[in-house]
């Protein structure tokens, strides 16, 4: 562990983190078990270790998990050689969480267009539902874009990390 790590420091940010997860749309105890394990060097923790930081119940700390697990934001993995399970950060999180969310724009702007074409396009709802597709489907196309640019850019930092 690093000598410099400032617990106390790490528990402030861990709950201001949560704490905007929450304030975004996520549940407050999951938020605070993801920011948990993101500011954990291994960006791995138990079921006692969460509990231990963030001083919840281990009934908090499942049904966190569970939902998180439920997203596709952390996995499940068995500690070798105990029958303890291990709560792991994806790799590479954000960017699947956002090619995942790609998907789901994809599902909404399919079903915006059929709700526009029921409401018919020359009336004021079926225009707006038309315009929300189009904004799905700018966004789509941007979102696609974006992630290809990531992928460029992490490639850079990753080939100067390892040269330095």
């Amino acid at each position: 562990m690093d000598a410099e790590r400032n617990e106390e420091a790490v528990s402030r940010f861990v709950e201001r983190f949560a704490a905007q997860l929450t304030d975004g749309g996520m549940q407050r105890m999951a938020a605070r078990v993801f920011a948990q394990l993101l500011a954990s060097d291994e960006g791995a923790m138990t079921s006692a270790e969460l509990g231990e930081a963030l001083q919840i119940s281990p009934a908090a700390v499942s049904g966190a998990v569970s939902y998180l697990s439920q997203v596709d934001m952390v996995s499940r993995e068995r500690e070798p050689g105990s029958r303890r399970d291990r709560y792991v950060l994806h790799n590479e999180l954000w960017y699947e969480t956002f090619t995942r969310r790609d998907q789901v724009l994809t599902l909404w702007e399919k079903t915006l267009r059929e709700g526009a074409a029921s409401l018919g396009t020359g009336s004021p709802a079926g225009a707006r539902v038309a315009e929300t597709a189009e904004f799905f489907d700018f966004m789509q196309k941007e979102l696609l874009g974006l992630l290809d640019r990531w992928r460029i850019h992490k490639e850079k930092l990753d080939r100067s990390s390892a040269a330095g």
